[in-house]
Formats: structure tokens, C-alpha cells, sequence
């Protein structure tokens, strides 16, 4: 049986200002995980926060954090992500010459464990991995600032994904350019989480729970579930 569509409101398209509020409210507004975008500047061009601020947010929801660690090197920080209060770490397989020794340092801190693939990243890298992850992350964007355009490129590479996956169980989740249009052509190729970050966030917290709700009916329909 498919997993349920999953959403994960991005806060990096969060008002920074109030950012314990912003958590609130989109935990209430129906989000499924809290997705967090962690970026230093160097791996990627932007710089966002640490473990601190995951630390101080974390209090703000008992919902799933998906902490998506865009740095470089990444085994240095682990620890101190895990116990600011991520669930799951992700990092990009791009970012370090041995990914199964990062997956070890996650297991060890008692995480779930995430490995991601920029978008010109073969869906090959994924192999030799598969029986280690907890999660999968196609980004659909250039990593490094909210608000990109969908790369429709992506969509075979997230059906190549689905098929490596097979029977296990491991969450195929898309970061980049969600909306309820381009949703369902991930759904449809194959994920099963959906990072959203704009798309959720316009029109502020009076809107969150309707942009979620557009986003998930456009993913469920176009996997048939019942909406």
C-alpha cells in the first residue's frame, strides 16, 4: 500500500521574526512534518540558522522534523542537530566522500536518517545506500534559496528513485517548486512527501491551512487516493 502524501511546510519561506509563531501555525494548520533548511554559506550560497535556533523552535511542535542539512562538511554537526530536536537529518551525498559513515554518525544519535540528490545528481548514487536511509530527497530546485521554479527535468529521475526503492520502506520526498501544480506530477512519478515553502506560506497564517489543504487535494487526486 502507497504512504500517505505527506506535506512539510518549509520555514525557510517563514517569517524569521516570529519563527516560533510561524511553526505554530502551520503545525496547525494541518502540516504533517516541519521541514528545516539548514544552509552555511558554503555547500550553498546562502546561510540560514543552526543548531541554536532549531533548539529554540523546537518546543513550538510535536510534529516530525525533517532538518535538511545543505553543508558541508556534515559529520561535525550532527550531534549537535540531533540534540536540538531534529527526527530525521538529511544531507546531500554531494557534500562528502563517505555517506554511509554520516548515515552511521545519525543512526548513532538514535535519528532517522535521509541521504539528497541535487537536481544533475544520477539517480544512481541512490544504490548503494538503499538499505541504510530512512528517506530519499530529489531536490526539484537549485538548493540554496526559496521561491525557484519547478525542474520538470526531476520527474524521471523521481520515477528512477521509486523503482530503486521498491518495497522498502523509505519515505521519496521532493523539495522545490511545490504547488498544487506541480505536486501531483511528483505524486505521479512517485513521491510521497512534498516540501513546500512559498506555496504554503503566501498570503500569511490565515491562508496556511487552505494553501496546505490546495496542496494536498491536487497530490491526492492525481494518485487516486480519496480526497
Amino acid at each position: 500500500m502507497s504512504a500517505p502524501i505527506r506535506i512539510a511546510p518549509s520555514i525557510l519561506s517563514a517569517d524569521f521574526s516570529k519563527l516560533g509563531e510561524e511553526v505554530r501555525a502551520i503545525d496547525e494548520a494541518g502540516a504533517d512534518w516541519i521541514h528545516c533548511d539548514v544552509m552555511d554559506g558554503h555547500f550553498v550560497p546562502n546561510i540560514t540558522f543552526g543548531p541554536d535556533v532549531l533548539k529554540a523552535i523546537r518546543p513550538h511542535s510535536a510534529k516530525f522534523f525533517d532538518v535538511h542539512l545543505m553543508i558541508s562538511p556534515v559529520d561535525a554537526y550532527v550531534e549537535a542537530f540531533a540534540k536540538a530536536g531534529a527526527d530525521l537529518i538529511s544531507f546531500h551525498v554531494e557534500a562528502g566522500r563517505h555517506p554511509h559513515r554520516t548515515l552511521q554518525a545519525i543512526r548513532a544519535q538514535g535519528k532517522q536518517a535521509g541521504i539528497v540528490l541535487n537536481p544533475g545528481t544520477p539517480a544512481s548514487l541512490v544504490e548503494p545506500l538503499l538499505d541504510s536511509v530512512d528517506l530519499i530527497l530529489l531536490m526539484t530546485v537549485n538548493p540554496g534559496f526559496g521561491g525557484q521554479s519547478f525542474i520538470r527535468s526531476v520527474l524521471p529521475k523521481i520515477a528512477q528513485v521509486r523503482a530503486l526503492i521498491g518495497e522498502r520502506p523509505i519515505a521519496l520526498e521532493i523539495d522545490g517548486g511545490a504547488t498544487a501544480e506541480t505536486a501531483p506530477l511528483a505524486v505521479q512519478a512517485g513521491a510521497d512527501v512534498l516540501v513546500a515553502g512559498s506555496a504554503v506560506f503566501k498570503g500569511g497564517p490565515s491562508a496556511y491551512a487552505g494553501n496546505i489543504a490546495a496542496i494536498r487535494k491536487a497530490a491526492e487526486a492525481a494518485r487516486g487516493d480519496w480526497v
